[in-house]
């Protein structure tokens, strides 16, 4: 896998913005499939709707890739997802961890990409009722 498209990947995710959403085609097929936690899709168009609802949902949302490992079938991108909710009408700020792992075709756009991240640990223990159930879970799973 060239590094300069992995490069221009990162950037474009570092610098996602509502208007950017229509730039996907440029990186990613028409065809590629997408998984996270919460979407399974199939299709360019189909991640575009998922990137927009993005916006939609947080404050803000931004992505900074802290780390990156490429070989000649893909790459894992680690990133950091930051962003601000409003929750009980206080705005806090929130950031997920998680991977990217994604796979390429011939024309060196993305046709496979699956994320990785704990959506118990980094989305739903900072959710004020549901959080506090999950940390006496998690207490009572360790003992």
């Amino acid at each position: 896998m060239d590094t300069s498209t992995i490069d221009l990947l990162v950037a474009f995710f570092e610098s996602i913005r509502p208007e950017r959403i229509a730039d996907f085609p440029r990186y990613y097929s028409d065809d590629a499939f997408f998984k996270d936690p919460f979407n399974e899709v199939r299709g360019v168009s189909a991640i575009q709707r998922i990137f927009t609802h993005m916006f939609s949902q947080v404050i803000e949302p931004s992505f900074t890739i802290t780390d990156r490992v490429v070989d000649e079938n893909g790459a894992m991108l680690v990133w950091e997802f930051h962003y601000r909710v409003t929750i009980f009408g206080r705005e806090q700020k929130q950031t997920i961890r998680g991977t990217s792992h994604l796979k390429f075709d011939t024309e060196c756009k993305v046709y496979w990409h699956r994320d990785y991240w704990d959506a118990a640990e980094e989305l739903y223990a900072k959710l004020p009722v549901i959080g506090l159930l999950m940390r006496g879970l998690k207490k009572v799973m360790a003992s």
